[in-house]
């Protein structure tokens, strides 16, 4: 298994996908719990969520679990909510704050699977960036999530169904995030939030850089908008599926109708 699989396209928008992955290699799933290994944690089917809702989009997804370690955070393991229950680098808990392992991993582990698999993904999403820029003078990275609507350890109460994170405005221009805001808000029958529970992770930080052409935004759908339960096994729901799709399509579609007003070209 690849640690990283890459779609590239000629259009300006980059989709990261960094926790659809459900890859173990055998010598960590050993040290997993029975709770480890469900997965629980997965953002389940978001790539087959995204996949084809519009032309030319370069993909960039990780293979491997965040339970593996996470590529959504700093590799340094500073936490990317201060004061906040979160997963870190290597996750020894999962999303209840319930151990996950029967035999943590330790400083050597986790900077081995630092080098096997969190390097590779950000390889492979600073190369597709680069490109993407030097073509379109542009690049619009748009990080995809998704999470479980209710989950005490981590927010109260229910989460809305968009959540979007661009850590307050800075992330990218301020009609990128109008744009993605203002489909979010009027979709019917959905509820949304601009920079709440999650204001962007440690990708959609890193990356940005509005002034020199990367502008990055973080999309957390609430699972419950596309699948039919928030529980094993995770099944898909078509139906529910079809009409996010439809929203999904719009907001991809709005930010690449927005790169030549940044200079850049389609």
């Amino acid at each position: 298994m690849t640690p990283v699989s890459v779609t590239q396209g000629t259009g300006p928008i980059i989709l990261g996908v960094p926790h659809a992955g459900t890859f173990v290699p055998d010598d960590v799933a050993v040290k997993l719990n029975d709770r480890g290994r469900k997965l629980a944690d997965t953002d389940w089917h978001i790539d087959r969520l995204y996949n084809g809702l519009i032309e030319q989009v370069t993909t960039v997804k990780a293979n491997f679990h965040r339970y593996v370690i996470d590529a959504n955070r700093d590799p340094t393991g500073t936490s990317l909510y201060p004061g906040q229950n979160t997963t870190g680098l290597v996750p020894l808990t999962d999303f209840e704050g319930v151990d996950i392992w029967d035999t943590p991993p330790n400083e050597a582990e986790v900077e081995q699977r630092r080098q096997a698999f969190h390097a590779p993904y950000h390889a492979a999403l600073t190369a597709e960036i680069s490109r993407v820029r030097a073509s379109h003078g542009v690049a619009i990275l748009y990080d995809c999530h998704s999470i479980r609507s209710s989950i005490a350890f981590l927010f109260e109460g229910t989460l809305p169904d968009f959540n979007i994170g661009t850590d307050n405005g800075t992330t990218c221009a301020p009609q990128t995030e109008a744009a993605v805001a203002d489909i979010c808000a009027a979709a019917e029958g959905y509820s949304c939030v601009l920079n709440g529970r999650f204001r962007g992770g440690w990708t959609t930080r890193h990356y940005a850089a509005p002034a020199s052409g990367v502008q990055s935004i973080q999309m957390e759908l609430a699972q419950s908008t596309y699948l039919k339960d928030e529980a094993a096994p995770w099944i898909y729901d078509a139906v529910k599926a079809a009409r996010l799709r439809g929203h999904l399509a719009s907001i991809l579609s709005a930010l690449a109708d927005l790169t030549p007003t940044f200079g850049g070209t389609q």
